[in-house]
């Protein structure tokens, strides 16, 4: 029989062989670059979170605390570091927010000691998610999510939920002061911090919508200045990018990360949502926003910038590609996506390939005739070279 001490070092021996791997681009359209295998995964979940290693109190070595996924990261470049913090979902189904660095933003993503413990407010969030990190010009590392909370005007259906943008900030990603949540007419997902004061307010990327699942009227990505961040409050708000019929945003569309600042313009990395015979299907889309007012997008690319593939379409909620991180350092891109509801993965690019495919690409002309008339439009500019 094998001993308690040689299964619990054979437990660790596993866990730092997975940290050990080295990942590889295996796939690219141009733009991107797709690597092998997830950053972060259950299995990348620290031993000592999931099993009592103490043979008195667990003599069979049964992990106690069950981890379901790891996904929908938030990134910043930290210390020198690659840093995410991933939304880690229990088997109890209740998620939770852990830091997870990696020396090169491609391999060894290994997690802090503890996971984040995050101040409730007086009204105790049940489930937190989500987080867009946002390196603030007044200082403060923002961290922007979903809070989460049983909807009290329905007492009677378990799963009637409200959803709320929760605000948090940090000097180390350890300690958080948890602030307000951001006071908004309808509830909020998928809102994020703009990193610079816009007329000397603080600006969010916001994301309206009628429930908890469904955006109804709300139109789309928004845009609303607030005076305090300490006591955030949406008194004006408009639609930026709407939904739009018969596109990969039809559904829901919210913004991914914090935009990234470019010589042409504020570069943005958004989902969107689209009904199909499978259910719903997420993909990734780019946009682009003026410099001197982030509220005006200057261009809108047709189509899905990354879709699922492969054993991405795969999981706890499959066809589903979401992003609210990445990473730019020295005008490399470093996008985490989860794909599924399940795991962490990265892809890169660049920045100038990234405004050029913006730029560049054909606006959608939301009718097949017009997407026919791009495709001889290009036909034609290419007469000549082939």
């Amino acid at each position: 029989m094998v001993s308690f001490e040689s299964r619990k070092r054979r437990l660790f021996a596993e866990y730092e062989e997975l940290l050990a791997c080295r990942n590889r681009p295996v796939a690219t359209n141009g733009v991107w670059t797709r690597y092998a295998d997830p950053v972060l995964t259950a299995a990348h979940v620290p031993v000592q979170w999931r099993y009592d290693l103490n043979p008195d109190t667990n003599p069979n070595l049964i992990e106690r605390i069950g981890v379901n996924s790891v996904f929908n990261a938030g990134a910043i470049k930290w210390k020198g570091k690659y840093v995410l913090v991933a939304r880690v979902e229990g088997a109890d189904r209740k998620s939770f927010f852990a830091v997870a660095e990696s020396p090169d933003g491609i391999d060894g993503f290994r997690f802090w000691n503890r996971p984040i413990t995050m101040p409730e407010t007086d009204d105790p969030d049940v489930n937190v998610y989500d987080m867009r990190l946002t390196l603030h010009e007044d200082g403060w590392i923002y961290g922007v999510f979903c809070s989460e909370r049983k909807d009290m005007t329905a007492p009677g259906d378990p799963s009637a939920a409200t959803a709320s943008a929760g605000i948090a900030r940090t000097m180390d990603l350890v300690e958080w002061e948890r602030l307000p949540d951001l006071k908004s007419a309808s509830q909020q997902r998928n809102v994020v911090l703009h990193p610079e004061f816009v007329n000397g307010k603080y600006a969010f990327y916001t994301r309206p919508q009628d429930d908890f699942i469904n955006a109804g009227t709300g139109g789309g990505i928004g845009w609303a200045l607030v005076d305090d961040i300490g006591h955030a409050e949406i008194s004006s708000e408009k639609i930026i990018d709407p939904r739009l019929y018969h596109t990969v945003k039809e559904v829901k569309n919210g913004e991914g990360p914090q935009p990234v600042k470019t010589a042409r313009g504020w570069l943005h990395l958004a989902h969107g949502v689209r009904a199909c015979a499978s259910g719903l299907r997420y993909v990734l889309y780019l946009y682009m926003t003026a410099l001197d007012d982030p509220s005006k997008v200057i261009a809108s690319p047709s189509g899905y910038f990354m879709a699922p593939e492969g054993a991405e379409r795969t999981g706890d909620v499959s066809n589903v590609l979401f992003c609210n991180g990445w990473i730019e350092d020295g005008g490399k891109v470093f996008i985490y996506y989860a794909s599924s509801d399940s795991r962490m993965h990265v892809a890169t690019s660049t920045v100038d390939l990234l405004v050029d495919y913006c730029i560049n690409t054909p606006q959608d002309g939301l009718r097949s005739a017009a997407s026919v008339k791009n495709i001889n439009q290009l036909i034609n500019n290419n007469n000549g070279f082939y």
